[in-house]
């Protein structure tokens, strides 16, 4: 008598990619470390608001909109970490194996975890930091600062949040270890603005090169100034922050493709 065996069926990409997602969504927010940091990523803009109006320490050739957001640069660089935890965590459990056994393409997984952190730091960016925003206007006197432009800006803010999130995750999938990828995806952030000034006429592009340098010309803060930040405008230095991001997460994947877990 002759067995016939049926081949096991393999998930179609879409259906595999909502089942990545949705685990994804289930470990984010089951993971203590990752849910602190994120909420500390979203409430430290208003506190930030807060603060600058209840100490009149606003400048006076600032705006409402950049003295409002004092604190986003801070919470950007946790929404860094928050996306250097979502997989050095997993590598620090071993959970990463059970992650790959129950999505074995890796591109899938990459591709869930950064569509993920990069959706829930923009939604969470773009409402903390309107809030912020709503909270400083009502908070300082009214006529003694400029208003600053809060549209479209606003949008540019909440996407450098999912871009510097996206940053850390591809930081974390490099190095695997939580303290290093955290210490790496800090410095990849504040290192452009410290160096820029050295490479004389490449300033403009190296010190623009930081998610950070765009959150700060998108804020219309006056300290975003030429040599600390660069001299392209809020726009062109976000998409060059967007497009090495995209390189440096495509160098990621490559390596996780093909390195053990």
């Amino acid at each position: 008598m002759t067995t016939t065996t049926t081949p096991t069926a393999t998930p179609r990409t879409p259906a595999l990619a909502s089942q990545a997602l949705s685990y994804e969504w289930i470990k984010f927010r089951s993971v203590r470390s990752t849910v602190w940091t994120t909420a500390a990523t979203a409430v430290l803009p208003v506190l930030g608001a807060v603060f600058v109006a209840a100490t009149g320490s606003l400048q006076p050739d600032d705006t409402v909109l950049g003295g409002s957001l004092t604190l986003s640069v801070v919470a950007q660089m946790l929404a860094a970490v928050v996306g250097a935890l979502v997989v050095t965590g997993e590598y620090s459990s071993g959970t990463i194996r059970t992650t790959f056994a129950a999505v074995p393409r890796r591109g899938t997984v990459f591709a869930a975890k950064a569509a993920l952190v990069a959706a829930v730091m923009y939604v969470l960016a773009l409402l903390s930091c309107s809030a912020a925003y709503v909270v400083g206007s009502a908070m300082l006197p009214d006529g003694r600062y400029a208003q600053g432009e809060p549209l479209p800006a606003l949008f540019g803010i909440a996407a450098s949040f999912a871009v510097a999130a996206v940053l850390g995750l591809a930081v974390g999938t490099l190095v695997r270890h939580s303290a290093g990828a955290v210490t790496t995806v800090i410095g990849v952030l504040l290192l452009p603005s410290l160096f820029g000034p050295l490479f004389g006429d490449a300033e403009r592009w190296i010190a623009g090169l930081s998610p950070t340098a765009a959150l700060e010309k998108l804020t219309q803060t006056s300290d975003a100034t030429a040599d600390t930040v660069g001299s392209l405008g809020p726009w062109p230095s976000l998409l060059l922050v967007a497009a090495c991001t995209t390189a440096l997460a495509l160098a990621a994947l490559l390596l996780l493709r093909r390195r053990d877990a």
